[in-house]
């Protein structure tokens, strides 16, 4: 897991004054002659490299808006996971069938009712990004939103150093950055986070950028 922002080993708990349910924020509007706009549902990606706190900043959105949460790194087979364990970096046929998975998990969960689900995956290429992005095809009231959380590598070794228990060592924070995409202009369904200051700021910074997300979309 990635919780790099995290001040302890605790799940965070929301920033005070921003705890709400999703359904209570969103307000539908009116379409043509006076008929309700069809509600969407949000898949929110959290993406980035190592260290960036994306498990830390999934959760927190996950709670104030009470959306299931599904963490990308516990998808991965186990053939992943033990490369990544002795510092192989995963290779483009590594990651093809887990993408495809976490797309259709996260489908799954709004097929069964959930009104979003919150995700994590690091993403670090466009392509790989493209994957995902292709979620709205199969269900046309879904819109997908990358939550990109960024900082500088320096930042995120020293963060990937300290922590314990992660099968992904500092090894592998230069190993991303060095086939990084970050996002560009022409991607706009990303919302992009710095990650470099306070634990407090990154969670309050997302969770803003979230809810206005939500209101432009309703």
């Amino acid at each position: 897991m990635d919780s790099n922002i995290a001040t302890n080993g605790t799940n965070p708990k929301p920033v005070s004054g921003a705890t709400m349910t999703h359904a209570s924020h969103v307000t539908s509007k009116n379409g043509q002659n006076g008929e309700t706009a069809p509600k969407k549902h949000h898949i929110w990606l959290v993406t980035g490299p190592a260290g960036c706190g994306k498990t830390t900043v999934a959760q927190h959105i996950s709670q104030a808006l009470n959306l299931p949460y599904l963490e990308g790194d516990e998808y991965h087979p186990k053939a992943n996971i033990d490369k990544m364990a002795n510092g192989i970096p995963l290779t483009d046929a590594d990651r093809w069938d887990w993408l495809t998975l976490l797309r259709e998990e996260s489908l799954k969960k709004l097929a069964a009712g959930a009104e979003g689900v919150v995700l994590t995956c690091s993403a670090l290429k466009r392509k790989y990004r493209d994957v995902i992005r292709v979620a709205p095809y199969y269900s046309h009231d879904v819109i997908l939103h990358f939550i990109y959380l960024h900082a500088t590598e320096e930042v995120l070794l020293e963060r990937v150093g300290a922590r314990r228990g992660h099968y992904m060592g500092a090894n592998m924070v230069h190993s991303q950055f060095s086939i990084l995409e970050p996002p560009t202009a022409e991607e706009t369904d990303v919302i992009s986070v710095d990650v470099s200051g306070s634990p407090e700021g990154v969670l309050k910074d997302s969770l803003s950028k979230v809810l206005q997300k939500i209101d432009e979309t309703a």
